[in-house]
């Protein structure tokens, strides 16, 4: 008989997420369907940083190209140089 009282009283939180729900059927489907597709776009969307860390590594990228030639033809000069 114990058992039946305790599975009669619910939790806090269940109550709380029972209210909540509620709340959210108070919404139109149209305010709903507008902040899922927002979420949506935040989630996806390229930021800020995500370009800019891109365009780092491009940049990275050349001058490490650019480093590597630039010593490869310095050494050629340098043993071209004859010394009387």
């Amino acid at each position: 008989m114990g058992r039946k009282d305790a599975s009669a009283t619910k939790l806090p939180v269940d109550q709380y997420r029972k209210q909540i729900g509620k709340q959210d059927y108070k919404k139109t489907k149209s305010a709903l369907k507008a902040t899922r597709l927002k979420a949506e776009a935040k989630r996806s969307a390229f930021g800020i940083r995500d370009v800019f860390l891109v365009i780092a590594a491009i940049v990275f990228f050349l001058l490490c190209i650019y480093a590597f030639f630039y010593l490869n033809l310095a050494t050629e000069i340098n043993l071209d140089v004859d010394v009387d």
